[in-house]
């Protein structure tokens, strides 16, 4: 068992280098798919949060690297690993994984068809990791300024979504269960670009307030709910159009509280989004 052991620990260590060579960045794992470093402040009474500014290891997906030689140290702390771990949502690949699991007794393969029917996307051709329990992995991208969070079940019963601060058991690791494995003719894919559909899908719904002021009326809120639908990237685009729709409408010094608590829900700060309307009201003729 122990020569079995050894010989899965290089084995694993080799598949670990080879995805490094990659871009991808990763951390040994144990039989049971868990990190195989445990904390350095385990035994603490009090540990501060640590990610790894310690400089010791075990500190799980925050050990993830590119490094050859870090990551030989790695393995080499962890001499029982027989696996691997890959960092999700990292440069420079941003890594999106899609978990289709088969243990819940759902199936989740037609439930993501049946999403990508709703939603109008198609999952292109990527590299896909099966699992041994039947499962499978598919690896996709993410855009460098989008965070996905990890979640479970959330997108649809037996479907886990890996993001920032998850990680994938890399193929050729080796469970309890069995070994994971790339599906045939999937090997040399480069995981390719989530759809804009689906990423949406991913992130988390954004928070919903309804700030209408009494002289504002009907046009104001859905001007102001215009605003609040915005996503990464359309935040100020939105809060500007609708602050100029807004001044050119008359209800614009009554508007300016309301667009600007719901361009701090978006993340805006407040002296963006109150430089932003002043810009609106400069542009339609009116004093800020």
């Amino acid at each position: 068992m122990a020569t079995t052991d050894r010989q899965a620990t290089t084995l694993a260590l080799a598949h670990a280098l080879s995805a490094a060579e990659r871009g991808l960045a990763v951390i040994p794992l144990s039989r049971t798919k868990l990190p195989a470093l445990r904390s350095p402040h385990r035994d603490e009474p009090d540990p501060a949060p640590c990610h790894g500014e310690c400089g010791r290891f075990g500190h799980g997906v925050y050990d993830a690297s590119t490094d050859p030689a870090r990551i030989r140290e790695l393995f080499a702390a962890a001499p029982w690993a027989t696996g691997y771990g890959i960092a999700c949502g990292l440069p420079p690949h941003h890594l999106i994984g899609i978990d289709l699991d088969t243990k819940s007794g759902t199936d989740s393969s037609a439930a993501l068809r049946e999403l990508a029917l709703r939603h109008l996307f198609t999952i292109p051709p990527t590299v896909v990791v099966l699992t041994p329990s039947g499962g499978r992995h598919l690896w996709l991208t993410g855009p460098a300024d989008v965070v996905v969070p990890n979640s479970a079940g959330r997108l649809a019963p037996g479907i886990d979504i890996r993001g920032a601060c998850g990680y994938l058991v890399g193929p050729g690791s080796r469970t309890d269960h069995g070994t994971y494995s790339t599906a045939p003719g999937t090997t040399h894919i480069t995981p390719a670009p989530c759809p804009r559909a689906l990423l949406r899908l991913l992130l988390p719904p954004p928070r919903t307030h309804h700030f209408t002021p009494p002289s504002a009326g009907g046009h104001g809120q859905g001007l102001v709910q215009f605003v609040l639908a915005a996503h990464e990237g359309q935040r100020n685009t939105r809060l500007f159009w609708a602050a100029c729709r807004a001044y050119e409408d008359g209800i614009g010094p009554a508007l300016v509280d309301a667009l600007v608590e719901a361009a701090l829900n978006t993340g805006l700060t407040e002296r963006e989004a109150r430089a932003t309307i002043a810009s609106a009201a400069r542009m339609t003729g009116h004093r800020p």
